[in-house]
C-alpha cells in the first residue's frame, strides 16, 4: 500500500453515495455539514459553491470540487447574498421538488447538471495528509490531468447509459474520482505552497521512507534501518522526515501502527494477538497499553463502540435520481 491509499482506506466507512440533478433558472440549495467528505462535479452548465465561512467558488463544465472535511455549503445559480443563503432550501427536500428535473429528461440550453456525492469517513483517525487539505479543493477542468478528466467522463457516461452493472461500476468510479482528486491536489502543491504533505510525497528521501513504513509496518524498523533504506544518513532522514511530516520517523511509525490496529479492530474479527502481530507489536498486552495511551480506551471497548456505531449507519448507494 502507498500513503494515499492507506490514508483513504483507514478512514473509509461503507460505500460512497451520489445524486445527480438538472435544473434551470434561479435556484439555491443548502447541503448541511457532513461527517465525511463531499464532492460536486459539474457535467453541464455552471453554478456557484458558497462554503460556510469561505469565499464563493464558480464552477464550470468539467469542474470538480472536493469538500474533504464535510463543510456545510450552498450551491446556486449565482453568487447569492447572505439573506438568500439563509433561505436556501435543504438539498434533500430541494432535490425532490418539481424544479429539479430527472437527469434523463431532455436538457434545455440554460440548465445545469451536477453530480453530487459523499464519502463516509471516520474523522477520529484522519491521516495528516487528509487533515491538512483545505476546506474546499477546487479542480477546474483545465487542471487535474487526463485521469481525472477521464474519470469524470466515465461517470457521466455510466449515468447516462443505465447499462447493466451500473450499481457495481458507479461506487468504484466514485472511489477512483476521490483518488484522482487527491492526486491532483498533491501534484498542484508539490512545491509546498499549500501544506507539507504534497512536498513530503515528492521528496525522494521522505517518500522512500514513507513507502517502506507503509509497505511493511510490522517490520522491526529502527532509524538506522530506515535511513539505509532511504539511502541517507540517520540525521538527514530525521531532519527531512520530521520537517515534512511533522513527526520523527519512529513517532510516525508508532502512530501509523496504532491507526492500523484501530482499523483492523473495526473491520475484522481478528483476535487482539493477531492484530498485534499484524502491526508490529510483540503481543496483545504491548498493543493494548500503547492503544490505550493513544486513543484513551482499550482495544476491546474501541471495537465494541465502533461495531455498535457501524450497525446504525447507512451504507446504501444511490446511483442517480430518475
Amino acid at each position: 500500500m502507498d500513503v494515499v491509499s492507506d490514508a483513504i482506506s483507514t478512514v473509509r466507512i461503507g460505500r460512497p453515495s451520489s445524486d445527480r440533478f438538472r435544473i434551470g433558472g434561479s435556484w439555491c440549495t443548502r447541503l448541511a455539514p457532513y461527517d465525511g467528505a463531499g464532492f460536486h462535479v459539474v457535467l453541464r452548465g455552471s453554478c456557484w459553491l458558497l462554503p460556510d465561512g469561505g469565499s464563493p467558488v464558480t464552477l464550470g463544465p468539467g469542474d470538480a470540487v472536493l469538500l474533504p472535511h464535510g463543510a456545510g455549503h450552498v450551491i446556486a445559480d449565482t453568487p447569492v447574498d447572505a439573506a438568500a443563503v439563509a433561505r436556501a432550501v435543504p438539498f434533500d427536500r430541494w432535490a425532490e421538488s418539481p424544479r429539479s428535473r430527472p437527469p434523463h429528461a431532455p436538457a434545455a440550453r440554460d440548465e445545469v447538471e451536477v453530480l453530487c456525492g459523499k464519502y463516509r469517513l471516520d474523522s477520529r483517525r484522519v491521516h495528516p495528509l487528509l487533515a491538512e487539505l483545505p476546506a474546499v479543493v477546487h479542480l477546474p477542468a483545465r487542471v487535474g490531468g487526463g485521469e481525472l478528466r477521464a474519470a469524470i467522463e466515465l461517470l457521466g457516461s455510466e449515468l447516462d447509459a443505465h447499462r447493466p452493472g451500473t450499481a457495481v461500476a458507479l461506487p468504484h468510479l466514485l472511489d477512483l474520482l476521490l483518488v484522482y482528486m487527491l492526486r491532483s491536489w498533491i501534484d498542484r502543491n508539490a512545491a509546498g505552497s499549500a501544506g507539507t504533505w504534497p512536498a513530503a510525497l515528492s521528496d525522494p528521501v521522505t517518500a522512500t521512507a514513507l513507502r517502506a513504513l507503509h509497505a511493511d509496518p510490522a517490520a522491526p524498523w529502527t532509524n538506522d534501518r530506515l535511513a539505509a533504506t532511504a539511502g541517507v544518513s540517520r540525521p538527514t532522514l530525521a531532519r527531512r522526515f520530521t520537517a515534512l511530516t511533522g513527526r520523527p520517523p519512529m513517532t510516525y511509525l508508532t502512530w501509523w501502527r496504532l491507526t492500523l490496529a484501530a482499523t483492523f479492530l473495526r473491520t475484522t474479527e481478528d483476535t487482539l494477538a493477531t492484530v498485534a502481530h499484524r502491526v508490529g507489536y510483540a503481543g496483545p498486552y504491548a498493543l493494548s497499553h500503547a492503544f490505550s495511551r493513544e486513543f484513551g480506551t482499550t482495544p476491546g471497548r474501541y471495537r465494541a463502540q465502533t461495531t455498535t456505531s457501524s450497525t446504525t449507519s447507512s451504507t446504501t448507494v444511490s446511483a442517480s435520481r430518475g
